[in-house]
């Protein structure tokens, strides 16, 4: 929702930092390592102390720094398949660290079951939305859009943990049961964007005896 509206804006921002970056000898690469590393590590040290505005302000710091591997991968003239790996893989890992860090509070700190819940969906749901659109292009189908995608996520959970942080204590539960409920929706929205994608519903073909079940996915279950 916010990656449509905004994407262009911040390209436009990003782009001249992109640039003086590369001329640094920074790779995309390595700006994506770094700025995960930082918030993996702030996310697990601040929010389990229950540091949450420091937590967030940093965390946002290196979100925006995340943000300008692309920016430098266009100013080179275009990124590598390994890149666009490494990027999704960050960002799913770090998302699991923001998450992680607020569910150790949620329990340690807040001793809010209802809070934990809240997070725990949002932990499980934000990486299905993720892997169903990863797993969809790897089969040629679509599985974009949703009412909630990574910008949207990262903004609700940091401003609702951010508020909280300043003294507003209803702000985390609010957000993360929005994030939640907005995530389970987007969860089916993806599905049923793969299912009416072309070709979604036509039969596989079935292997030949003894080889492999192409109906079967890498996990060894049925599609």
């Amino acid at each position: 929702m916010l990656s449509f509206f905004g994407r262009a804006s911040v390209s436009k921002a990003t782009a001249p930092l992109g640039k003086a970056l590369i001329r640094t000898g920074l790779t995309p690469d390595a700006v994506t390592l770094i700025g995960t590393v930082a918030t993996i590590a702030a996310a697990l040290t601040f929010y389990p102390m229950g540091q949450l505005f420091w937590g967030t302000l940093v965390i946002w710091l290196f979100v925006m720094f995340d943000m300008l591997d692309g920016a430098m991968a266009r100013a080179r003239g275009g990124g590598t398949r390994f890149g666009a790996v490494l990027d999704a893989t960050c960002d799913r890992v770090a998302d699991g660290a923001i998450f992680a860090g607020l569910a150790w509070w949620a329990v340690y700190g807040e001793q809010s079951r209802p809070l934990l819940v809240a997070t725990l969906i949002c932990l499980v749901s934000s990486q299905v939305i993720s892997y169903a659109k990863a797993r969809a292009e790897a089969s040629g189908l679509s599985a974009d859009g949703g009412l909630i995608e990574r910008p949207d996520r990262l903004v609700i959970v940091l401003v609702g943990a951010g508020l909280t942080g300043l003294g507003l204590d209803w702000a985390i539960h609010i957000a993360m049961w929005l994030l939640a409920v907005g995530s389970v929706i987007t969860v089916f929205q993806r599905v049923l964007a793969v299912r009416n994608s072309a070709g979604a519903r036509d039969l596989l073909p079935l292997a030949p005896s003894g080889g492999t079940d192409t109906a079967a996915d890498e996990d060894g279950g049925e599609r």
